[in-house]
């Protein structure tokens, strides 16, 4: 799933007929979509939670785990809230990818709410069953849920989810300002527009093996194909009109999915709010003239990590699945010709593809700068 996707459709044009999935439940649509047009945000939590029990191909003998982690989530703050953000996340991904963000923002008086995306949450195969439509469907009847019980509504989205809640903003008055993590605006890829077509004719551009419970590792050409619908509507936004509100954007120069110095320029032209900011995780100085630009090195060798990858911006450093020190270690980066080392001391963390010869980078899945990134959150709301 993180593989660039310019690496899989290329690969698919070439090879198609070895994307034959096994014989596994994985790999077979479950035939149903869950509902996400519930009157109320309990009910559809609690909705959901069941048909990821009927539907999911677990991978783990920990059902209550998988079901929690896959599932809508809402938490409230201790007093009452005037500010909420709803949450969207990337293809492939889950709600739980704001976990932490959430926990955060909460002790900081949000009402925060991450949704699951239709296709999400139960098998790789599912992800061929919505349309385009179902996605922004699902986030504006959200969207209109929060807002109808908060003074101040905000969007947050990653990859994916940060194209589909910035088309949604754009059209949304309500909406009062967006916070963007790794935004899919711009895909480092020269096939993408191949996708719609290759999803007629082949059903799989990647098959892996499933044991990341918050992630499909697996990806049908029908999910690139809803990718492509999600740039091309953001993109036909981004180039009508500027955006006015304030915005938070992060990106890691060495991102494999996107371009970053395409999101980097769109930031600077069509966002242009005074009180916007962008945090660019790398090692160029070539944007310290703008003030709306926080740099951060990414090269942090006292932690053996090299760069940051597409996906770690989200989670603390103590997060137990994804942290420093987290059960789930992500070794298949793009050096299918070495071999991880015995002690897991001598790692290094990367984004996919990092190549080195004196080291095996692992993916980098947590952030070092969390906290620093909550501080920038709470310049850019007004905290």
């Amino acid at each position: 799933m993180f593989l660039r996707l310019s690496v899989l459709l290329s690969a698919l044009v070439l090879l198609a007929s070895c994307a034959v999935p096994p014989d596994s439940p994985r790999f077979q649509p479950s035939g149903s979509l869950p509902r996400h047009d519930q009157p109320s945000f309990d009910e559809y939590v609690r909705d959901t939670r069941a048909w990821i029990a009927d539907n999911r191909a677990f991978i783990g003998d920990d059902r209550h785990r998988e079901i929690a982690l896959n599932a809508p989530f809402e938490r409230r703050p201790a007093t009452q809230a005037k500010r909420g953000i709803l949450f969207v996340h990337g293809l492939g991904s889950s709600p739980w990818y704001f976990t932490d963000m959430a926990s955060a923002m909460a002790e900081d008086g949000w009402l925060v709410r991450s949704i699951l995306l239709p296709g999400h949450g139960s098998r790789p195969a599912d992800l061929m069953l919505p349309d385009h439509d179902d996605w922004e469907s699902a986030v504006a009847h959200h969207t209109k849920l929060l807002a109808d019980e908060v003074d101040e509504l905000w969007l947050g989205g990653f990859s994916t989810g940060g194209n589909l809640v910035t088309s949604h903003a754009y059209h949304d008055d309500n909406v009062d300002g967006l916070l963007l993590f790794s935004p899919g605006f711009y895909p480092d890829s020269h096939y993408l527009f191949l996708a719609p077509a290759i999803a007629h004719f082949w059903d799989w551009l990647d098959i892996d093996d499933e044991d990341n419970i918050v992630t499909y590792r697996s990806l049908p050409s029908r999910g690139a194909s809803l990718y492509y619908r999600s740039v091309s509507a953001v993109q036909k936004n981004l180039h009508a009109e500027r955006f006015d509100k304030p915005v938070l954007m992060t990106m890691s120069q060495h991102d494999s999915v996107l371009d970053p110095d395409a999101t980097l320029d769109a930031f600077q032209t069509r966002f242009t709010h005074p009180s916007s900011r962008f945090v660019w995780y790398g090692d160029t100085a070539a944007h310290l003239d703008d003030p709306r630009v926080t740099p951060l090195t990414s090269y942090l060798p006292d932690r053996r990590i090299s760069n940051f990858s597409h996906m770690n911006v989200l989670f603390a450093p103590e997060n137990r699945y994804y942290g420093e020190a987290g059960s789930y270690l992500m070794l298949e980066n793009g050096q299918d010709d070495l071999t991880p080392p015995d002690d897991p001391d001598t790692l290094w963390f990367s984004a996919w593809g990092q190549r080195d010869a004196d080291k095996y980078h692992a993916r980098l899945t947590w952030n070092p700068y969390f906290l620093e990134l909550l501080d920038n959150i709470r310049e850019v709301t007004g905290d």
